[in-house]
């Protein structure tokens, strides 16, 4: 059997001053270690998911600010693209209307000139009939 005696409760005694020993030497301590370290890494852990989800967001409303920039780019091409056609017909409009009456002018001048010739010549047709007439006849 177990005997109780003064080595024991000296041993005993002992056994529980190197347990209460070691608790604050090196238990505690460590428990101390790890329970910070847990909280900071919680604290981590948090500010990243923070930053991830500031970041998604940023980069949603960034997304959405490109949309509606391209968005607006369009349309304004395609207004540009309107005003341009009617602008080109604008300007086609009026070369036809430039070119229209510089031609006609031309053929104004073209048909003044002909007239012109045409009494001149009309008039220098009775001397030439008169000395075609008197070559053949001279020859004659």
């Amino acid at each position: 059997m177990i005997d109780f005696d003064k080595t024991f409760l000296i041993q005993l005694v002992n056994f529980l001053i190197t347990i209460v020993g070691l608790n604050l030497l090196l238990i505690r301590p460590i428990r101390d270690k790890i329970q910070e370290r847990n909280s900071l890494m919680a604290a981590q852990v948090g500010k990243i998911e923070g930053f991830n989800s500031n970041a998604e967001e940023k980069l949603k409303s960034y997304q959405a600010a490109i949309d509606v920039a391209r968005q607006e780019g369009l349309e304004m091409r395609k207004q540009l693209r309107a005003d341009g056609a009617g602008e080109e017909q604008q300007i086609m409009a009026a070369a036809g209307k430039e070119v229209a009456a510089s031609l006609k002018a031309a053929h104004d001048e073209i048909a003044a000139q002909v007239a012109g010739a045409k009494q001149a010549l009309a008039s220098e047709v009775e001397k030439f009939a008169q000395k075609a007439t008197a070559k053949i006849l001279g020859q004659a």
